[in-house]
């Protein structure tokens, strides 16, 4: 056994005691033991803390140090109770999913597969986005969701036995094309998180006044099969117990028109304005729920072409 495999071992063996006792407190309990345990993360081992930093100076440049600080540690503690929170509904059934969630824009998905249509839900790394989907799925609506391989292989397959009870369908991010298009054409819905950086096989499009690398595949296949796309945000609601309002929202065609000249630009323009679009929505909400937003990602990592050619100056990538 290797050293990795031995440290492999003793974080599932964590995880699991860590699971077990989420299911087994109180779920008031559990759940403000989440988010304190976030929020001395945050004060004490403070993970990536100069990228949380850094990305809240270049989102929010107009606000002081303070409240920087303030909405870092409680992105920290959010995850801390959000965490908590797929530990435990992922031994849950569809009712209670269906009592803990609220949804906006239904009609949207329902009249898409009345009339045949695929439905791609783009998220971000905002509120709950497992939630969110479980919030569908738990509605009657099949989703297969594309998610990226943990390094960790006990902790990828329990987080894959963790979706599936939820009622995921798994696509591995490997074969994420082929998996979404025989997805939607199966009638099912496709799951996609649009917010990371792509490196530079990324389209790169404005995300809080920053050129942002973001990955073209959404968009691409969404031109590829015809298939509507819906935004999708699971924001939690404020109180003891873990609530969620779900919105879902088409994107916008008239954005995507405006970003293509009036809907004259070739392929490329296509897929770039439909990514600026999805990625403006984002912004949108991450500027009414900042604290409830993944800032440890290293979202400005990739720099844009003219700034590698020594061209005109963006961005430089948060600290490694």
């Amino acid at each position: 056994m290797t050293g990795r495999d031995l440290r492999h071992r003793v974080e599932y063996v964590f995880l699991r005691i860590v699971a077990g006792m989420c299911r087994v407190l109180p779920e008031g309990l559990a759940d403000r033991a989440g988010a304190a345990l976030g929020w001395v993360v945050a004060r004490v081992g403070r993970p990536r803390w100069a990228v949380v930093r850094d990305h809240l100076r270049r989102a929010f440049p107009e606000a002081d140090e303070r409240w920087r600080s303030d909405i870092g540690r409680r992105c920290y503690a959010h995850l801390g109770a959000e965490a908590v929170a797929v530990f435990r509904l992922a031994g849950t059934g569809r009712r209670e999913v269906r009592e803990r969630t609220r949804v906006t824009g239904l009609e949207l998905v329902e009249g898409a597969v009345r009339e045949g249509r695929g439905v791609i839900l783009l998220s971000a790394h905002l509120g709950n986005w497992e939630v969110g989907g479980a919030a569908l799925v738990a509605r009657g609506f099949p989703i297969d969701v594309v998610v990226a391989r943990q390094r960790n292989e006990l902790f990828d397959r329990y987080l894959t036995r963790s979706r599936e009870r939820l009622g995921f369908g798994i696509i591995p991010r490997s074969e994420g094309r082929r998996g979404v298009l025989a997805a939607l054409k199966a009638g099912r819905l496709a799951g996609i998180l649009g917010d990371q950086d792509a490196r530079r096989a990324g389209v790169f499009v404005d995300f809080f006044g920053h050129p942002a690398s973001t990955a073209r595949g959404p968009a691409v296949l969404a031109l590829r099969s015809g298939a509507l796309v819906v935004t999708l945000f699971a924001v939690r609601l404020p109180g003891w117990r873990p609530r969620y309002h779900v919105y879902l929202q088409a994107l916008d065609d008239e954005a995507v028109k405006r970003g293509t000249g009036g809907g004259r630009g070739g392929r490329a323009a296509r897929v770039a304005a439909m990514t600026q679009a999805f990625t403006t929505r984002i912004e949108e909400y991450v500027r009414r729920y900042p604290d409830q937003y993944f800032w440890l990602h290293k979202r400005w990592k990739t720099p844009p072409p003219q700034a590698r050619e020594g061209g005109a100056a963006g961005p430089a990538g948060p600290p490694a």
